[in-house]
């Protein structure tokens, strides 16, 4: 193992490293930066395009030794970068991407091209991208897209720090020279994001949010259940958020309920991927009409996914007490495989619930929520339909 110190993302980084190890594997795999792609590992395809020490490089052939002192930006690096902003709004709006599996070092180079090059013509994009390859969209899209935030900024280029140009290991020359008052990444300078406390950096609420978003795009789906308890009862319980935790298959409150707002995580796996979506849950109750509505927004750091849901339930008064329970859950599929799914937890919600309504001894509901399971069975419960259905016939 070699130990060397280097600059990720702006984040000093202290390793022991192998000194046969490509640099793209240490940052998908050590630091879960798994933006940068692993295409040929030959350095041909460009898919695992990053900059180091303000230029673009292929990280599939370069070793992690070879960085020390070297200041390595990931596309995650350049998240809140208004020029890669500007990029990505043009990649969607020029259809630039198909698959999207080159995306991430395409964007890089149109990155490198934009801040380097402000009066590129076609011919020098191509060129520019000649490193980067793309099998869906024949390229047509990526250059107008890169040309069109060119055109914006043709009138005041952008500018850049200067790199220097020497032949060299990775990290081997001299560091750029940064101003304190400005941030750059090797190439644009721009204003310094003003840094937040620890304590604040966590949304404390939920009022940013697009919940008419949810509603428009999400799948709704709509369960019912009896318990044979009385109403009240039955709310007494739900009025509790930690008790209510308890019964969902893989959730887990982080924080104390306050005001009806809480952090929490939800944990689920499907086969190999294991997905932990950490954030806050809020709900608003009516009392008088015993029913509430749950809104939630939750973040994998190390897949980057992003969920919101809302849940709206109401229990009403008959000789058994009945639930409804109705709301869009973003970023699923429609299929009816997700509704055969969403059968199965509400199943497992309504046991545990009523489990701790009797005030029996129950188990905490697994750290997991294992989604694939559910799927294995969905799946076999179709499987031996359609064979009933191949007999009767």
């Amino acid at each position: 193992m070699t130990h060397i110190s280097l600059t990720i993302n702006g984040t000093q980084r202290d390793i022991d490293v192998e000194p046969r190890r490509s640099l793209v594997d240490y940052l998908r795999d050590d630091e879960r930066l798994t933006g940068t792609h692993v295409g040929c590992e030959h350095g041909v395809c460009g898919a695992c395009t990053i900059l180091i020490d303000g230029a673009p490089a292929r990280s599939c052939i370069t070793y992690a030794v070879a960085c020390e002192s070297a200041e390595i930006i990931t596309l995650e690096g350049l998240e809140d970068d208004p020029v890669i902003s500007e990029l990505r709004t043009a990649f969607h709006e020029h259809h630039a991407l198909q698959c999207g599996y080159c995306t991430p070092g395409m964007l890089i180079s149109a990155y490198d091209i934009v801040t380097r090059l402000p009066y590129a013509d076609e011919n020098r994009m191509r060129l520019e991208l000649s490193g980067n390859l793309c099998r869906c969209t024949g390229y047509v899209g990526i250059v107008s897209a890169i040309n069109s935030v060119l055109e914006k900024h043709r009138a005041a280029p952008l500018t850049r720090a200067p790199i220097c140009e020497n032949l060299g290991p990775v990290g081997s020359h001299p560091p750029v020279q940064k101003s304190k008052s400005i941030k750059t990444h090797g190439r644009q300078t721009f204003p310094p994001r003003q840094q937040q406390p620890a304590a604040q950096t966590q949304k404390n609420d939920l009022s940013g949010e697009d919940w008419g978003a949810v509603d428009a795009q999400g799948v709704e789906l709509l369960q019912s259940f009896e318990v044979r308890y009385p109403r009240t009862t039955v709310w007494r319980l739900f009025e509790n958020l930690e008790e209510v935790a308890h019964c969902v298959p893989g959730a887990l409150l982080t924080s104390t309920p306050v005001n009806g707002q809480a952090e929490g995580e939800v944990t689920i796996k499907l086969g190999p991927i294991t997905s932990a979506f950490s954030g806050l849950v809020e709900i608003e109750r009516d009392n008088e009409n015993y029913s509430a509505i749950v809104r939630g927004v939750g973040r994998d750091p190390i897949s980057a996914s992003r969920a919101r849901a809302i849940i709206a339930y109401q229990i009403h008064a008959t000789e058994k007490v009945k639930f409804l329970l109705a709301g869009p859950l973003a970023q699923f599929s429609r299929s009816g495989l997700l509704r055969n799914v969403a059968d199965h937890l509400t199943k497992q919600f309504a046991g545990n619930l009523v489990a701790r309504l009797s005030g029996a001894h129950v188990a905490d509901t697994a750290d997991t929520l294992d989604a694939g399971k559910y799927v294995r069975s969905v799946l076999w419960g179709r499987f031996l339909s359609f064979i009933g259905r191949l007999i009767g016939k």
